[in-house]
């Protein structure tokens, strides 16, 4: 026992060999918890820069996602697209790079590349998961399809889509996949 251990029991400290028991457990894992506790810092450090990372990401995203929008709406397809495609290589991990993919199919079936446009709701579709927003891909999905002359598959989208909008929209995903099966001469 070293000689300020015994002092201290000799002067009737309380507690003093539950300290010394701390001492001993501090002296032989210190470095395992200091270890860890640089170890999560580190960790958070991480988080912290890559949420910020992200945020100025998303918000680059954004702004040209606007412009490219601005483009799609004044009609100029070849612009909008060109720039979705920008928007999507940089900023693909990005909730607006995503959205990109949903522009540039739009923005490729108004300028006549059905092909284009069915790659494109494709590929957002990989990726979105929120029903409402794949639905509305789906149906856009579904006229590309037709316009390709993939009326097979045109139909059977348009029948999948029946019920997950209102009434009116069922009954013209209906009308749209009959019209699909009379085209290749089944009945409808």
């Amino acid at each position: 026992m070293a000689l300020g251990s015994q002092k201290s029991r000799s002067l009737g400290f309380e507690g003093a060999e539950r300290i010394e028991e701390l001492q001993a457990w501090w002296a032989q894992y210190s470095k395992l918890i200091l270890g860890a506790v640089v170890a999560v810092a580190l960790v958070a450090a991480f988080v912290v820069f890559n949420q910020r990372t992200r945020k100025v990401q998303e918000g680059a995203a954004s702004g040209k996602m606007a412009e490219a929008s601005v483009y799609y709406w004044q009609g100029d397809y070849p612009r909008s697209l060109e720039l979705s495609k920008q928007i999507y290589t940089q900023y693909g991990s990005t909730p607006s790079g995503l959205e990109a993919h949903r522009l540039a199919g739009d923005a490729a079936f108004w300028n006549g590349d059905f092909k284009a446009s069915i790659a494109e709701y494709q590929r957002y579709l990989e990726r979105m998961k929120t029903p409402i927003f794949a639905d509305a891909a789906r149906r856009s999905l579904a006229y590309a399809l037709e316009s390709d002359g993939q009326r097979l598959e045109a139909a059977k989208t348009y029948e999948a889509l029946v019920g997950k909008f209102d009434r009116g929209s069922s009954a013209e995903f209906l009308v749209a996949a009959a019209r699909c099966y009379r085209g290749l001469g089944r009945p409808a």
